[in-house]
């Protein structure tokens, strides 16, 4: 087999400030291992990691969490991505900020925010976020993120207990004045697993939203731009997790591991490198995590000889683990897998348990 060829540059950096938040969302990405306050890296150590991620020719930077704002030093960690040339986005609950913390991060330097919501209904946004009165503090930082002048987008992540308002939600980001709405299914690794029959969509429902997506792209074209992300549960083939492992996007956790995946952290066998302790470069490059599933030689059959191997690059790494135990079986989102099976097993099982399942609910301790 050739030796795989260099990667590409990444296109982003997720960089997670903080596991802290505020909510309790029961799909919640972060790993179930949390890191604590005493370990983030500092604000001059993110300023490190930006220089060095514009110096390897990343041009995105997504602020994330937990709750970035959870940082008191938010604004001085934007700062340092306004000096390093990158074009940085809040993704935030924007439960905690007001207008003075918001004119702080504007005046800092920050280009962009991301705003979550949990549901178009107040009372259903506060269920399913944990937290009373969330939504309503949601609605007040949209009012504020607009009359800032920086672009806004609204983040749904969408599920059984909330699709039906998935026209409301669509409603909801053209009446805030976002210009993109992300409309994402739960993907079930990590927290969401423990509550996928509480969260996991029928098919009727899926389609339902699919179609609810295609009209809404068309109507609204040049007024609201719609991204949209599907669960693999109801899949014949797999995509291509966050652009193929280790190919499009760098993740840096709150205590300095860097990870070609959110949710890789919770993988076993694996040695993510510290950037603390190495140049981002070189861990991009070298490392042996991210190597481990770049590209196509490490694939089983039938993913080798399969003509979208280098389009869907495998699937997702979590998702094979989370399913068969092995992070390099085949993904058994694809039909093809000898694993496909559970899919349909998880399915018939979350259809089984009622409509308005109780959620086990993500709780942070004191950190």
């Amino acid at each position: 087999m050739p030796p795989e060829p260099p990667p590409p540059a990444p296109l982003g950096l997720l960089a997670e400030l903080t596991h802290r938040c505020p909510l309790r969302c029961p799909y919640c990405s972060n790993p179930l291992s949390l890191a604590r306050a005493s370990s983030e890296l500092s604000a001059d150590e993110w300023g490190r990691v930006f220089e060095e991620a514009a110096a390897l020719g990343v041009l995105q930077l997504h602020l994330s969490g937990g709750e970035p704002a959870a940082r008191r030093d938010l604004a001085a960690i934007v700062a340092h991505a306004a000096r390093a040339g990158l074009y940085s986005n809040l993704i935030t609950s924007g439960v905690t900020l007001d207008a003075a913390r918001l004119e702080s991060l504007v005046r800092a330097g920050l280009d962009h925010v991301q705003l979550s919501v949990q549901d178009a209904e107040a009372d259903s946004a506060d269920r399913i976020g944990g937290l009373a009165g969330a939504h309503a503090r949601k609605l007040e930082f949209a009012a504020l993120v607009t009359a800032s002048g920086l672009p806004l987008t609204l983040n749904a992540v969408v599920h059984r207990q909330n699709l039906e308002r998935l026209p409301a939600l669509i409603d909801l980001a053209l009446r805030l004045g976002a210009g993109r709405l992300e409309v994402a299914h739960v993907q079930y690794h990590g927290w969401a697993l423990r509550n996928r029959d509480a969260l996991l969509p029928s098919r009727a429902q899926l389609d339902a939203a699919t179609a609810t997506v295609a009209a809404a792209r068309e109507s609204l074209r040049g007024r609201l731009v719609i991204d949209y992300v599907t669960p693999d549960y109801h899949a014949r083939r797999p995509k291509a997790c966050m652009g193929g492992w280790g190919r499009a996007v760098l993740v840096v956790t709150p205590a300095g591991r860097a990870l070609p995946c959110h949710a890789a952290e919770g993988l076993p066998g694996f040695d993510f490198p510290d950037v603390r302790a190495m140049p981002l470069r070189r861990i991009w490059t070298e490392s042996a995590a991210f190597r481990r599933f770049r590209g196509t030689g490490w694939m089983p059959e039938p993913c080798r000889g399969c003509d979208r191997r280098e389009r869907d690059w495998g699937g997702c790494r979590c998702q094979a683990h989370a399913l068969t135990g092995d992070a390099a079986a085949t993904d058994p989102a694809c039909a093809l897998s000898p694993h496909h099976a559970l899919l349909d097993l998880a399915v018939r099982e979350a259809m089984a348990a009622p409509d308005d399942a109780a959620f086990r609910y993500r709780e942070m301790r004191a950190r």
